[in-house]
């Protein structure tokens, strides 16, 4: 049922590296004409690594591995695309709408089509005061049931991390630190929170996902890295920002699905733009080393 593109399709029947990428970035992330701009930037960047891009979203009802220009550019100016979780795929296909999937779903789609390395911005989690209101992101259950590596600079800062780690360790899902000790929180490069291990060369990482899969171990594999130092948020002033948009939630009753885009829409407004420049940033800092997993999967052979 999966609709691949001719050059992943080559790739995965030759074994060639291929790296995941998830739709929401580019429908929900960003304004049209810089989502599609940046989607553009971000398969180049795959390309000139080697690597062959396989953007993943539903469209008209069929799961698309691997987009066309225009395909891309649909998704970039919709403006109506509705999210797609992991609940959602089926529905839309029986009802042949589009939708840009989520890292829960984009990890679920990239398992079936055989890909082994899903690079994305960051993971979701659990949310703040999630005692309450049990809003625990899909992601986390993706991560336990989907054989992939997830490249990310950490979860979302607007969540609650360490609950979000105590969730990871509980299901058995590994938390690999490249080159870093310590887990980033998006924006910011150290949440002050650790990794489980520190590990400072791709080979090894793909070696440990390699011996992973021949156990027969379910689930897959948080790899992170920060942001680059230059392009790091001021932690005071991001601090500063997220505590006044938290509070413009609970004033306008801002809750569920809706607190992270709301959230994160307004951290982009408030810091001027200066959010947005740091999330483009470190997705393609994680393309690059997500690049570099991917080929080292690749050079040793499947397991």
């Amino acid at each position: 049922m999966l609709k691949l593109g001719q050059e992943v399709s080559n790739a995965l029947a030759e074994g060639r590296p291929v790296v995941a990428l998830e739709s929401t970035i580019i429908a929900h992330g960003f304004p049209y004409p810089d989502n599609y701009q940046l989607a553009l930037e971000l398969e180049a960047l795959l390309w000139e690594e080697g690597v062959v891009p396989a953007t993943i979203a539903v469209l008209g009802g069929e799961l698309k591995v691997g987009l066309s220009q225009e395909e891309l550019h649909h998704l970039a100016r919709a403006g109506s695309i509705r999210k797609a979780s992991l609940r959602d795929v089926p529905l839309l296909m029986a009802l042949g709408l589009d939708g840009a999937t989520t890292v829960a779903a984009t990890m679920q789609i990239a398992h079936w089509a055989g890909i082994k390395v899903f690079v994305t911005g960051g993971i979701g989690g659990v949310h703040r005061s999630a005692e309450q209101t049990f809003d625990i992101s899909a992601d986390l259950k993706a991560l336990a049931s989907y054989e992939v590596m997830v490249v990310c600079a950490g979860a979302k800062s607007v969540l609650d991390l360490p609950k979000t780690l105590e969730v990871l360790e509980s299901q058995g899902t590994s938390v690999i630190g490249y080159q870093t000790d310590r887990f980033p929180a998006f924006y910011l490069r150290d949440s002050g929170l650790g990794v489980d291990y520190r590990v400072d060369e791709p080979e090894l990482i793909a070696e440990a996902f390699r011996i992973k899969e021949r156990l027969g171990v379910p689930g897959g594999m948080v790899v992170v890295t920060p942001i680059p130092e230059e392009d790091e948020v001021d932690a005071a002033q991001f601090n500063g920002w997220l505590e006044q948009i938290l509070e413009e939630c609970r004033t306008r009753g801002v809750a569920g699905k809706d607190v992270t885009p709301f959230m994160l829409r307004r951290l982009h407004e408030t810091s001027q733009g200066e959010t947005v420049r740091a999330n483009q940033a470190l997705v393609k800092n994680n393309l690059r080393l997500g690049a570099q997993l991917a080929k080292a999967y690749c050079r040793e052979g499947r397991p």
